[in-house]
């Protein structure tokens, strides 16, 4: 039986994949074309995969096609005559791979070209290239075949040592612009950061032929596809809402979303003769929320690269105006390499997906506050349990009033938590705070979306039951309106007939406002909480 697949290569036989029909039959017109083709893209996005896969389909279309796979993640620290040593290494080893299966065996001529080539710079390079084809070509006519064409494909590209990165991409652009049949006839280079972030002598730009690929996240169809192929085999099947779910909470991000139903089909022992609920989802959800994987440590450790980072973050998180996704900005152009932020619909920065936005939250609050002791008033003996009525629900108005006390308890205390941007401390302890509370009471606190424009929306999953509450920063009281009637609609899309509105207002002169009124059909709780700006006067 096959398994979702999280660890390394995705494989046809023994995992479940989203054929990527559309985006295969785009590469093989594009390798057809003679195209060098570059896809540079965070990890774990299926780069990897896809392009094995790709070619597999396109050779068993044609066989005149002759792929050359490489990988140079473990080039990095190669001097220059150990980088063309094991380049050739594995170009010899891929030639002999290919023809063993294929069931045939490589002619004595080629066999001899093999054995008495050795590869010590560029230069070696392309007329290695340029020989091997003839002794390709003699080989496949042998068989009466047409003409080889060989496919190189380069792994981890960005592997590749800086001493050799600028003359090796010239030759392979002087191979792309010759007038005679050139060999390699197509290029794929595949890595994290692209070429233009390597360093090269960027006096003249040594790749100007690529053509760029983009691979892009499973779509909600192609999220249904991959958990169908599960039911197909295994006969068990998931609600659509829970199909739903996982597409909203990952964005399609292929390792989330086969981290999650690898969870739900594996780790929660859900019986197989029963479907898969949306109740088993948010214990899933809730797992994947808090573990240590592949993919959120690489996340948590790109975002801790740079101090910068993480004001970024929080800009993009909190203001209405949106930051524009410049990719001419070093701090974006590395948070959209790594991942962590994309460009939303009208070109401004997003949070890749709500299990990114979570763990970044996570990473860059501070685990103790020092403010615990003041969550509650003196009177209260029943901590968070207090906020959930005779019939286990929350009380989010009670929840929400003790949170908005508890900042005019802490006053300028709140200043001195470490580690915290002041323009974001009061997210980063209503977060903190609402966190413990769902933890205490056997809940989740999520978040609903990618988020960007100054749009920040918690979700507590308590019981099946849902509780959403919007935070924004107060940038005037005509936004502060308008905040309303996005949440309103937001909660109508979303099925919902209350919410929580949590305003902090950062003034010197704030004027705090709680109100609950009826809008479009919902009820909305809304609160303008001030934030300390200064510590008073000792005087």
């Amino acid at each position: 039986m096959r398994s979702f697949g999280t660890e390394g290569r995705v494989r046809p036989e023994q995992h479940y994949i989203v054929p990527r029909t559309e985006e295969i039959t785009d590469f093989i017109n594009r390798v057809k074309n003679g195209k060098y083709i570059v896809l540079f893209a965070p990890r774990q996005t299926g780069k990897t995969t896809f392009f094995r896969l790709a070619l597999e389909v396109l050779v068993a279309e044609d066989p005149t096609y002759f792929p050359i796979q490489l990988d140079f993640q473990t080039m990095r620290n190669a001097a220059p005559v150990t980088f063309y040593q094991q380049l050739y290494y594995q170009i010899n080893r891929q030639i002999k791979s290919v023809f063993q299966k294929r069931g045939e065996v490589p002619s004595e001529t080629l066999t001899q070209f093999l054995e008495n080539t050795a590869l010590t710079d560029h230069f070696s390079m392309e007329a290695f290239f340029e020989n091997l084809k003839s002794f390709l070509d003699n080989d496949f006519r042998n068989q009466k075949l047409a003409s080889t064409k060989v496919v190189l494909l380069i792994d981890e590209f960005d592997g590749i040592p800086q001493t050799v990165v600028s003359d090796f991409l010239y030759s392979l652009r002087q191979i792309y612009l010759s007038d005679e049949m050139h060999c390699p006839h197509s290029v794929g280079i595949v890595g994290v950061k692209s070429i233009a972030q390597l360093d090269y002598d960027r006096s003249v730009s040594p790749f100007n032929i690529q053509d760029e690929f983009r691979l892009p996240n499973f779509t909600l169809e192609q999220v249904h596809e991959l958990l169908s192929q599960y039911t197909d085999e295994v006969g068990q099947t998931f609600v659509w809402e829970v199909v739903a779910s996982v597409h909203k909470q990952t964005a399609g991000q292929p390792v989330l979303v086969n981290r999650l139903a690898q969870i739900l089909t594996r780790e929660l022992d859900i019986p197989k003769t029963e479907p898969i609920t949306s109740d088993h989802f948010l214990k899933a959800h809730k797992q994947l929320l808090r573990e240590r994987n592949t993919n959120i440590q690489h996340l948590t450790t790109n975002i801790r690269r740079d101090r910068r980072f993480e004001s970024r973050l929080i800009a993009i998180m909190s203001y209405e105006e949106g930051i524009d996704f410049n990719l001419d900005d070093d701090i974006i152009s590395e948070l959209a390499t790594y991942g962590v932020i994309t460009e939303d619909p009208d070109g401004m920065c997003q949070i890749a997906n709500p299990i990114y936005l979570y763990r970044i939250m996570r990473t860059f609050k501070p685990t103790v506050n020092g403010l615990e002791q003041e969550y509650f008033h003196e009177d209260n003996i029943d901590g968070f349990q207090g906020y959930l009525t005779a019939a286990g629900q929350i009380d989010m108005e009670r929840l929400l009033d003790n949170f908005r006390d508890f900042i005019a308890r802490a006053g300028f205390k709140i200043l001195q938590v470490p580690d915290t941007p002041q323009e974001s401390v009061g997210c980063h302890l209503l977060l903190t705070y609402l966190d413990l509370f769902a933890r205490s009471v056997g809940g989740v606190l999520s978040f609903e979306t990618e988020t960007g424009r100054g749009r920040m929306d918690l979700l507590i999953t308590h019981e099946i039951e849902k509780y959403i509450v919007e935070t924004k920063i107060w940038r005037g009281d005509s936004r502060y309106q308008a905040g309303k009637k996005q949440l309103a609609a937001y909660l109508k899309l979303e099925g919902a007939v209350q919410g929580y509105y949590v305003v902090f207002d950062h003034r010197r002169n704030p004027e705090p406002t709680v109100e609950t009124e009826a809008l479009d059909d919902v009820t909305l709780r809304s609160y303008v909480i001030p934030v300390m700006q200064e510590q008073p006067s000792s005087e």
